[in-house]
C-alpha cells in the first residue's frame, strides 16, 4: 500500500502535468532500464545548461525529480536521467522507496551531479529547498567517508561494494566537488557556508592522504593506483569478476590529474606525481591501435591492430608483478588478446584508451610551475 494522501496526489498531479509540458523535449523516449549510459546524458546535460536556463520552468521540474529521487540518507541511486518526465504512478513509486539506502550511491557520477544541479539552480532561484537537499547531500558525503579517508561506492552494502572506489572515477568526482566546496568556488559559495567549506577542506584532505597511502609501492618506488582498494588493508582488490587487482591505466590518470590540481602540494603530493608519470611512460603501448570493425556477423566489433603512427594507448588493467596488459572476461580468466573474451566484454567495456594523453602538457606546466615556487 503506497503511503499517499489524496491532497498529496491532487498536488503531484499539478507539479506532473506542467512538467510532461515542460521536459518533454529532454526526453526522447524513456529507457525501460536505468543503464550507465543514462548517467552519462544526464551528466552532459546538467553540464551543457547556461545559467540561465537554471530559472527555467524546465529545470525547477527536473529540480522536483532529483528531490523525489533524494533517499532520507541524503544520497542519490545512479544512472537515473533525471529529466525523465515521471507519471503519477512512477512518482508514487520512487516517494515509496525514500527509505532505501542500499541505492544511495557516488557511482557513475551520482550525487556529485545532483549536488551540482542543485547548486546551479539555487545561485538563480534562492529556494531554501534546494539548499536543504543539497545540504543533506553534503551530510550525506561525510557519513560515507571512511576513517581512513576513502570512499566505498555504496553508501549500505556489503561485498566488494565496501572497498576504496577509484573505480570510474567515482571517488574522484566527489574530491572535485569538495576541493570546489573547500575553495569557495562561485558554484557553491551561495548555497555552503564558511563553516561547510571547512568540513570539505577537512574531508579532501583525508581523501588526499588515503590517496597517497594506497599508491601501489614496488621495489620502494610509489607507481600508480588498483581501480578499488580494500578498505582494511588499503592493498588492491576485486570487484567484479573482470576487474582484478592491478594497475589501473583509466582511474590512475584522473587521480594524478586531481593531485596536480592541488595548490602548494607537499614532497608527499610532488613525489606521488612523478612517480604516477614515470610509470604511464613505462606502461604506455606503442605501434597499436584498437580498431573498431564490423565482424562477420554484421556486428560493431573491437580488435587490437598494428599501427606503426597510432599514438600511445593504455590498458585498462595491467599485471601487478609484470605490468603486463590483459583483458578479462566474466569468468575472470585473465587474457593477453582482447579477441579471446567474449563479445559482450569485448565491446561492452573500455579497455584501452588515451586516458593520461592529457596529463603530459598539464605536467610540464605543474613542472615549470614547481621550478619557479623553488627560486
Amino acid at each position: 500500500m503506497l503511503r499517499f494522501k489524496n491532497i498529496y496526489l491532487t498536488r503531484t498531479a499539478i507539479i506532473i502535468s506542467a512538467c510532461l509540458v515542460a521536459i518533454a523535449p529532454a526526453v526522447a523516449q524513456k529507457d525501460t532500464h536505468n543503464t550507465p549510459k543514462m548517467a552519462r546524458e544526464w551528466r552532459s546535460f546538467v553540464k551543457e545548461k547556461p545559467v540561465e536556463w537554471f530559472g527555467s520552468k524546465e529545470a525547477e521540474c527536473i529540480a522536483h525529480n532529483i528531490l523525489l529521487y533524494q533517499r532520507s540518507c541524503g544520497g542519490w541511486p545512479k544512472n537515473v536521467r533525471m529529466s525523465d518526465s515521471l507519471s503519477i504512478p512512477q512518482e508514487a513509486a520512487i516517494e515509496d522507496e525514500k527509505e532505501l539506502t542500499q541505492d544511495a550511491t557516488i557511482d557513475n557520477g551520482a550525487t556529485t551531479t545532483e549536488l551540482a544541479f542543485l547548486a546551479r539552480i539555487y545561485n538563480v532561484t534562492k529556494h531554501p529547498a534546494y539548499r536543504e537537499a543539497f545540504a543533506k547531500g553534503f551530510k550525506f558525503l561525510q557519513k560515507m567517508q571512511l576513517s581512513n579517508g576513502g570512499w566505498p561506492q555504496f553508501y549500505d552494502r556489503k561485498g566488494y561494494y565496501t572497498h576504496i572506489t577509484y573505480n570510474d572515477n567515482a571517488m574522484v568526482n566527489v574530491m572535485i566537488l569538495l576541493k570546489k566546496l573547500a575553495d569557495r568556488d562561485a558554484l557553491f559559495e551561495q548555497i555552503t557556508t564558511e563553516s561547510d567549506a571547512s568540513i570539505a577542506r577537512k574531508m579532501f584532505d583525508k581523501g588526499v592522504d588515503c590517496i597517497l597511502k594506497t599508491q601501489i609501492v614496488v621495489d620502494g618506488t610509489p607507481t600508480v593506483w588498483c581501480a578499488q582498494h580494500d578498505e582494511k588493508t588499503l592493498k588492491p582488490a576485486k570487484a567484479r569478476a573482470y576487474e582484478l587487482p592491478s594497475f589501473s591505466g583509466l582511474e590512475s590518470a584522473e587521480i594524478t590529474k586531481l593531485l596536480m590540481n592541488i595548490s602548494n602540494p607537499s614532497p608527499e603530493i610532488i613525489r606521488a606525481v612523478k612517480s604516477a608519470m614515470a610509470w604511464f611512460d613505462r606502461a604506455k603501448i606503442t605501434g597499436k591501435k584498437l580498431e573498431t570493425f564490423t565482424n562477420s556477423e554484421g556486428k560493431r566489433d573491437r580488435r587490437l591492430v598494428d599501427d606503426s603512427l597510432a599514438a600511445p594507448i593504455w590498458a585498462r588493467f595491467y599485471n601487478l608483478d609484470d605490468m603486463r596488459p590483459f583483458v578479462c572476461d566474466r569468468d575472470g580468466v585473465k587474457k593477453y588478446d582482447i579477441s579471446e573474451i567474449g563479445y559482450e566484454r569485448r565491446t561492452g567495456y573500455g579497455w584501452y584508451g588515451d586516458w593520461p594523453q592529457e596529463l603530459y602538457p598539464k605536467y610540464e606546466k605543474w613542472l615549470r610551475k614547481l621550478s619557479k615556487a623553488k627560486k
